[in-house]
């Protein structure tokens, strides 16, 4: 997609978002995560002006037709990369706040934590943000409650990436709080400031000033290896 030239001033952004309508009948994956990852870009971008509300709207409209599509349960005959492109479109429409995912994904997160009905694996990530960015301190509590009593380090780390989706300023620095924590390995404490400063405005905010206030905590951890680079870098 040519959003570089629109962000560089070459080409009008509403140009890049008419090519992007022209792909709602695409069945590709590859397609969908490019589409998607420059919609984030895009986001980011306008987050700091009075258009934000209005590109979650545009998700919302390019990414339901593909999501009614895929639905929720694999379907007889799908590949791994169907499996892929539902967890994408479901999460992208769940973050952008469309009714009928956000119903079903909290449903769904309630039979999960209450062992009724476990989510599978390429499901996890789109729920999880999806009721944590609409959540509420219990959601986050809960959250952390599944984060404690996983098993497996890579359901930790899939909580982990996700917990920067709250919105709550005072949750915020919740979760910034415990990534410092004893919960979490201090080389996954990156991946948790990361998805804060990715999650929202106020959370690259907060993330900033967080990495700020304890840098030299931070630095002595890491000692000037890839991890601070990275850390910078979100």
């Amino acid at each position: 997609f040519p959003l570089g030239q629109a962000r560089a001033g070459i080409i009008s952004t509403v140009e890049v978002l008419k090519v992007m309508e022209a792909f709602v009948n695409e069945p590709n994956y590859t397609v969908w995560s490019d589409l998607s990852c420059n919609l984030g870009i895009l986001a980011t971008l306008l987050s700091h002006t009075d258009f934000y509300e209005d590109i979650q709207v545009f998700v919302r409209d390019v990414f339901s037709p593909i999501g009614e599509r895929l639905g929720w349960d694999p379907k007889p005959g799908e590949g791994h990369l169907d499996a892929l492109l539902r967890g994408l479109v479901l999460g992208k429409l769940g973050k952008a706040g469309h009714k009928a995912t956000l119903e079903e994904a909290r449903r769904r997160f309630k039979e999960h934590v209450e062992g009724k009905h476990v989510l599978s694996a390429d499901l996890r990530s789109p729920v999880y943000v999806t009721v944590l960015k609409h959540g509420d301190s219990s959601t986050l509590d809960t959250m952390l409650k599944l984060h404690k009593q996983a098993d497996m380090q890579e359901e930790k780390n899939r909580i982990e990436r996700v917990l920067g989706a709250i919105s709550q300023p005072e949750l915020i620095q919740k979760v910034l709080t415990f990534a410092l924590s004893e919960e979490v390995r201090p080389q996954d404490t990156v991946s948790v400031i990361g998805g804060v400063a990715g999650g929202s405005k106020q959370g690259r905010k907060a993330a900033w000033k967080f990495v700020r206030d304890n840098w030299e905590e931070l630095y002595n951890r890491y000692q000037g290896g890839f991890l601070i680079s990275r850390l910078i870098k979100v």
